[in-house]
């Protein structure tokens, strides 16, 4: 919950004029519902993808407060973040929940980035893999081979966001490791090699390069470093 419209759309803007030649990676931005349009529109043209922070699974009806996956296209998003760590523990979404939200995007042509991840309880307890497991489990319960090709998967560690405490790259490597072959194991080894994997754990500028040089990093899901042009434009140059 950042940024006004205006707010947005002068990031938008200065986004775009920072921009010089063609880009190392993909990039996409997450505004607020109400600043989408206008985020949409002043990035048009430009290869920064705009996407949705949440959907609802429903396409109309008696929702009162819901977006929809059809209302966000319309917007001018082609992407959207589903089952973000603040919507699991802020918010109280459930795995049923996350799942349904990631057949929404899929049927209305988004592309989800799918997030998972463990908090510090139960890393503490040895049950990380055991929680993204479920997690893993529960999205792709409706999920058919040729879906699973358009999703992307984001691993937040939620212990290691905004606590003070670290994840090495070590300790993101071993998740996505995990991820991957858990993958592969329901989808096969195709889909599998195919899947982006991004790491969301207070990525920074300053340690970005050390995270994104790891071969099972694919990216980054970029939380308050991405508020300002500059420092998200240094984690992405991160990847060359």
């Amino acid at each position: 919950m950042q940024k006004s419209i205006g707010g947005a759309r002068a990031f938008a803007e200065r986004l775009r004029s920072a921009l010089d030649g063609p880009l190392a990676c993909d990039l996409a931005v997450f505004p607020p519902f109400l600043a989408l349009p206008a985020t949409a529109d002043a990035l048009r043209g430009t290869p920064v993808a705009v996407g949705a922070q949440d959907i609802f699974w429903e396409k109309t009806g008696a929702y009162t407060g819901e977006v929809s996956g059809e209302m966000v296209v319309e917007a001018g998003g082609t992407c959207v973040i589903v089952g973000h760590s603040e919507r699991r523990h802020v918010i109280g979404e459930t795995d049923e929940i996350v799942a349904k939200k990631l057949g929404a995007a899929i049927g209305s042509g988004l592309m989800p980035v799918l997030c998972v991840g463990e908090q510090i309880a139960e890393r503490e307890a040895g049950e990380a893999e055991t929680v993204i497991r479920r997690q893993l489990d529960s999205a792709f319960a409706g999920v058919g081979r040729e879906d699973a090709g358009r999703i992307v998967v984001a691993y937040e560690p939620v212990w290691a966001i905004g606590t003070g405490k670290t994840a090495t790259p070590g300790d993101a490597v071993a998740i996505h490791v995990f991820i991957r072959k858990h993958v592969s194991g329901r989808f096969g080894p195709q889909i599998a090699d195919r899947l982006l994997i991004l790491y969301g754990g207070s990525v920074k500028p300053e340690n970005a390069e050390s995270l994104l040089r790891e071969p099972e990093i694919d990216g980054a899901l970029v939380g308050g470093a991405s508020l300002e042009v500059d420092s998200f434009l240094r984690i992405a140059d991160a990847v060359r």
